[in-house]
């Protein structure tokens, strides 16, 4: 997909690690909620809520999923999802742009 119709735009944008992660919420008209960002090249720590669905458009990075020891590496045009209340490590190799869905 490569546009969404129907949804309000969060003006404030998310803000992690000192800038170097970005994003902006989308509400779409049933009330689920996505998030649409930039990373910049470094390690991060993330933490979940909710399930998620990581889509990546753009970019190079390896993920380390919660339970698992060996780092997957994925590129632009591939995804992976998150369990919810758990902890995910990566590491962005260039700018990667994003969409987080929110199950």
């Amino acid at each position: 997909m490569s546009k969404f119709d129907h949804v309000s735009v969060t003006q404030a944008a998310n803000i992690y690690f000192d800038g170097k992660v970005t994003s902006r919420t989308l509400t779409f008209a049933d009330g689920s909620k996505k998030t649409l960002g930039i990373m910049l090249p470094g390690e991060y720590d993330f933490g979940t809520d909710a399930p998620e669905l990581m889509e990546i458009y753009r970019g190079d990075l390896d993920v380390l999923l919660p339970g698992e020891t060996e780092w997957k590496t994925i590129k632009g045009g591939q995804s992976f999802n998150v369990a919810g209340n758990a902890r995910f490590q990566l590491k962005i190799r260039e700018v990667t742009d994003y969409c987080c869905s929110f199950l």
